[in-house]
């Protein structure tokens, strides 16, 4: 019986993402997939960028905390640059800052500290209650008759397997209902290599999925129903225990506040056995445009 690894395309596409080249000394190059929208993808952008600070660390220290700042679109047929400063490196801590450009203009920029964690105090809230991944139905099974409305979502890169434990935006707007929080299982579609850098990435990329959806659902809007334009400002997340992401982790987003034309958004992932993982703070920008009642 084989043991090797397996994957599905789209997460074989990812790990390619995530195979940086450094032309130079802490500079590395990344590119886009085939599988791109009018923009690069946020998620695409943070998790390039852990890699790239990451491979500036090594393995001692491992990624604790980054705040990241969107500063305009990518161009989704150009590589991305991406370089990084050795801010600080002591014994135990590391930071860096990464610049991701085209053409000399600024994308991303992305602040990240690393630490090599001790025991210390423990404490954690619970894994809402909810039903787990292995008796719901994969992301596929929600966008069935919603192609025409969701092609964008639709024809996106996919490489998280992403579980619904509740209806997404979507299906709500069609039954009136409101939700002021959101729930998905979520994991790397297939088994990734044992390198905790590759792990916190892929995690990365996903924590930009979904965690808006919040917002839109506290007043009844959907994506692919209602003219919403929505972009992310600033994104921010913590680790707080080692994690592998081909494991099952609950993505329970929420948001406490929308105003001025911005949505917060928070996010926490959980094990399957109720682990506090990391933590999520994302910043966007929503606008939305109703339709003129018909007369």
């Amino acid at each position: 019986m084989s043991t090797e690894p397996t994957m599905s395309a789209d997460l074989t596409t990812l790990m390619g993402l995530l195979d940086l080249a450094e032309p130079v000394e802490d500079c590395f190059v990344g590119q886009h997939p085939p599988q791109v929208g009018s923009r690069t993808f946020g998620g695409q952008l943070i998790a390039q960028a852990i890699v790239a600070a990451g491979r500036t660390v090594g393995a001692g220290r491992p990624l604790h905390a980054l705040n990241a700042h969107f500063i305009r679109g990518g161009n989704v047929k150009a590589p991305i640059e991406y370089r990084v400063v050795r801010q600080r490196d002591g014994r135990s801590f590391a930071n860096r800052m990464v610049t991701a450009s085209q053409d000399g203009a600024e994308l991303f920029v992305m602040l990240a500290a690393f630490l090599d964690s001790v025991r210390g105090l423990e404490h954690a809230v619970e894994l809402p209650e909810v039903p787990y991944p292995d008796v719901l139905p994969p992301l596929g099974d929600h966008l069935a008759g919603y192609e025409d409305r969701l092609q964008m979502f639709v024809d996106a890169l996919k490489p998280i397997d992403m579980r619904y434990a509740n209806d997404p935006a979507w299906i709500m707007k069609d039954t009136g209902e409101r939700l002021n929080h959101n729930r998905v299982w979520m994991k790397a579609d297939g088994d990734l290599p044992d390198d905790p850098l590759i792990h916190l990435a892929t995690m990365g990329y996903s924590s930009d999925t979904t965690v808006l959806d919040s917002i839109i659902t506290t007043h009844g809007l959907s994506w692919g129903h209602d003219r919403i334009m929505a972009a992310t400002v600033n994104h921010s997340m913590w680790f707080h225990r080692p994690f592998r992401f081909d494991e099952w982790a609950l993505y329970a987003t929420e948001s406490p506040v929308a105003a001025g034309s911005r949505g917060l958004a928070t996010g926490r992932y959980f094990s399957l056995t109720g682990e506090l993982l990391a933590t999520v703070v994302q910043e966007g920008l929503i606008r939305h445009f109703p339709r003129k009642p018909r007369t």
